[in-house]
């Protein structure tokens, strides 16, 4: 056997004369980075086109939205870089401190928040807006993460094990649903019962839990003249275009418009004064109507693969027996996919109008730099699976 090939290490070969090194392995997921910085930019031009009128009309600057959005952008990627930095054991420890404070800002914005459009959402802080119940479902996930790997057992074999989280649940809906915030409560609740159903609790109390949820959700449906409507005008928008359908038969309108290929970038006609909340709530139906079908299906490409590796991420963790990295990335994955969900069926006409934005995408601080937040701890648990505490991989050498 020639010398050089048996001195060579496992997985290295000899070129002209030379050992060629192992290629050094990202520390992070480049399957889940590059997808959520390619919605981040797309979702930043987007804003742009889709509020120059409205920022024009209100500030006399078209590009007002677009300024904010960027400094959003950059303060959710600082947020993200420094939860990167952060070893998961810490964000076990501190996750029941985390939801004190989300249960505290909660009740804060009940007694001191500001009202937009009959809602109070938001905690006033100088120049910028804080919307509570987007860092509090991120609390929340952290905090039953943590709950699960401290009661993994009684959670499946226990009925008060079961129900403990289930009274915070219900304490955190009654808060959002004051405000009121249906939406935010819709998603916090599918997300905390997915993560108990994949904690293995029994088939029986699940199954009565939902049954119990769809009932009171059904009866909070009926009890408010406005989600009444809002539940029965998706069905039929056109039956009433110029008033409870009017938000939906526009988005309609915008897909419809869009065809193939769009009208191009700024040609939108809904986003002029026809669309409410166009760069916020309804920015997929004006990218639909200004780079067509082609975007549209990208955009879902980029977000299914988001979360396909974030849930990648979830069974890697499982496997190596590390339960809280587990639950953790398989909740914040749930999370994002209910919102994406929820938006875009919205935009579509799937789903009845309500008040989510698209995460990553459209316009908001707390929304971006909470999803910012959520998608760097999905990377920190990868980043864990495959390097210990001193960055050698595991079951390997140093790269």
């Amino acid at each position: 056997m020639d010398t050089a090939a048996r001195s060579s290490p496992a997985g290295q070969r000899p070129v002209a004369g030379r050992q060629v090194r192992p290629r050094r392995e990202s520390r992070y997921d480049l399957l889940m980075l590059i997808p959520a910085l390619a919605l981040l930019g797309l979702g930043l031009v987007m804003v742009g086109s889709s509020s120059i009128s409205i920022a024009d009309r209100d500030f006399g600057t078209p590009f007002y939205y677009l300024y904010r959005q960027g400094v959003f952008v950059a303060a959710g990627l600082i947020a993200a870089w420094l939860v990167l930095q952060v070893p998961l054991k810490v964000w076990e420890r501190i996750g029941p401190l985390l939801l004190l404070v989300g249960f505290f800002s909660l009740i804060l914005v009940l007694l001191v928040g500001r009202e937009v459009n009959g809602s109070v959402r938001w905690i006033s802080l100088g120049p910028v807006n804080l919307q509570v119940s987007e860092f509090f479902k991120l609390f929340m996930v952290v905090y039953l993460a943590g709950y699960i790997q401290r009661h993994e057992v009684a959670v499946r074999e226990t009925t008060s094990a079961f129900l403990r989280p289930m009274a915070l649940l219900v304490l955190a809906c009654a808060l959002l649903l004051l405000e009121p915030d249906f939406g935010a409560a819709a998603v916090l609740v599918v997300t905390v019962l997915g993560m108990l159903f994949l904690a293995g609790v029994r088939w029986w109390l699940f199954g009565v839990l939902v049954l119990a949820i769809c009932g009171v959700a059904a009866m909070l449906a009926v009890s408010a003249p406005y989600r009444l409507v809002r539940m029965t005008t998706f069905l039929n928008p056109w039956a009433d275009p110029y008033d409870s359908g009017f938000q939906l038969t526009q988005a309609l309108i915008a897909f419809g418009r869009g065809e193939w290929l769009g009208v191009g970038l700024g040609g939108s006609i809904q986003k002029l004064f026809y669309l409410p909340e166009a760069h916020t709530d309804f920015l997929f139906a004006v990218m639909a109507e200004e780079l067509g079908l082609v975007a549209v299906i990208t955009v879902i490409a980029l977000y299914t693969l988001l979360v396909w590796r974030a849930l990648q991420v979830g069974r890697s963790a499982w496997l190596a027996d590390r339960a809280f990295a587990a639950y953790l990335a398989y909740g914040l994955a749930l999370g994002i996919c209910l919102q994406v969900f929820i938006n875009i069926g919205v935009n579509m006409g799937i789903l009845p109008t309500k008040g989510l934005t698209l995460p990553l995408m459209s316009y908001g601080g707390s929304s971006i730099v909470a999803t910012c937040i959520a998608v760097a701890l999905i990377l920190r648990v990868d980043h864990e699976n495959r390097f210990d505490e001193n960055g050698k991989p595991r079951g390997g050498e140093p790269w």
